[in-house]
């Protein structure tokens, strides 16, 4: 019995060879949408998920994953709940009705009790504040940020942001100062030149270290880096004022430590998640909507499938009606057509996948300046194994049903009734 259903299974197999060959034109075009499909989804995920991709790194490189600032006066909007696995969950219900005194009073205590919290990989102490930038022959109002410059490389990517100058001459001279590269073009200053910083307390003269271009032009174009002892004493702060900008090892549980953090030290925190949402859900839309229309192709040719297939079960009416004379079950006469999507699936998988990969490397190297929310030369890729799934799962859907449907009709034929039919 086993033996004779190997044989039917391998007729069946080859049968569904043939009715595919006989029709090349077209199983070639529904070929065509699968393999088209699954590469145009693929590239398009890996555009969209590689510029958000990018996008985080970019601001993480900046501003850092959590930023604590301001003290609570009061903890009314935050409460605590546990749940009956002994694990405590935060929620906020008002922040924005608490109070807060602006700034952190003791920096000191709160960055030991910063330590203390698992997955810190740094922290840095910055104070900041606006003035007025005079490069002699014009002046421009900025942010400056006071800190320490080996705990801020530890929170941020500033080491390699720095375009022109280096960070050991800035770490070197306590009277130096670094620029964004956008206000270094409008102020028309250079490396080495002498600024004055003015507002504060008085006015203070400074020498550029260098520039740097963290890729976000609010940011290029407003904020400069000065030492977090010359920036106390310019704004008249010896101790209070400062937040703190951490950095974490995993970035994507920052809204959980962030939580944690706020209820413990009373102060608030933020995570870059909250910080940037419009600019994360812009990107979650991108990619929803783009895979929703690439997802159409697929649906096309599945349709373009249903469509040849169904008129194949009503030509090959009376060889499925031999077939089940012949001992054929039901069954046995729908795998023949089960046979001929999975033969175009497996093909369009291959082939689009190969494609997806060629033109997802193509793209990568297609150069764009982009000066914006990030900067970069060319267009951004992320290559994930994950966009490959997700096209060839509904690639997979589609044919499937559009396999099944005229394949269950064919199942159906009553080999007596056609034989008679044809008489």
């Amino acid at each position: 019995m086993a033996i004779v259903r190997l044989i039917v299974n391998r007729l069946s197999l080859e049968l569904a060879f043939r009715y595919v060959l006989g029709r090349r034109r077209a199983m070639a075009m529904s070929l065509l949408g699968i393999t088209f499909g699954i590469a145009f989804f693929v590239v398009t995920q890996a555009q969209t998920s590689g510029f958000e991709a990018f996008f985080i790194r970019t601001i993480l490189g900046t501003n850092g994953a959590i930023k604590v600032s301001d003290r609570f006066q009061d903890m009314d909007g935050t409460v605590s709940r546990t749940d009956q696995d002994g694990r405590t969950r935060f929620s906020f219900r008002s922040r924005e009705e608490s109070r807060y005194t602006e700034g952190i009073e003791t920096p000191h205590l709160l960055r030991k009790a910063l330590s203390q919290f698992n997955g810190i990989t740094g922290i840095s102490e910055i104070l900041e504040g606006n003035a007025i930038l005079d490069g002699g022959s014009r002046s421009y109002a900025i942010s400056f940020h006071g800190i320490r410059t080996n705990d801020h490389i530890s929170v941020s990517d500033l080491g390699n942001q720095i375009i022109i100058g280096d960070l050991s001459s800035f770490e070197s001279d306590k009277m130096s100062v670094l620029i964004g590269s956008r206000i270094a073009q409008r102020l028309m200053i250079s490396q080495g030149d002498r600024v004055t910083l003015k507002g504060g307390t008085g006015n203070i003269q400074l020498r550029v270290a260098g520039m740097f271009e963290s890729g976000v032009s609010q940011i290029d174009k407003n904020r400069i880096y000065l030492h977090l002892a010359k920036a106390r004493e310019f704004k008249g702060e010896r101790f209070s004022g400062s937040i703190f900008q951490v950095g974490i090892q995993n970035p994507n549980v920052a809204p959980q430590i962030a939580a944690q953090m706020q209820e413990t030290l009373g102060h608030r925190v933020v995570s870059w998640q909250e910080r940037e949402k419009v600019w994360l859900d812009v990107f979650k839309a991108l990619r929803v909507s783009s895979a929703i229309t690439v997802s159409s192709i697929l649906l096309l040719s599945g349709l373009g499938i249903f469509n040849v297939f169904a008129i194949m079960v009503i030509e090959k009416t009376r060889d499925i009606a031999i077939l089940r004379s012949m001992g054929f079950s039901g069954s046995d006469a729908s795998s023949v057509f089960l046979w001929q999507g999975i033969i175009v699936l497996i093909f369009g998988i291959i082939a689009g996948t190969l494609l997806g990969i060629l033109a997802t490397f193509t793209i990568s190297q297609i150069p764009l300046r982009i000066r914006g929310i990030f900067s970069t030369d060319s267009f951004v890729v992320n290559w994930d194994i994950t966009h490959y799934f997700w096209a060839i799962l509904i690639a997979t859907i589609f044919v499937s049903i559009a396999s099944w449907i005229p394949a269950r009709r064919a199942g159906k034929i009553e080999p007596a009734k056609i034989i008679r039919e044809t008489l």
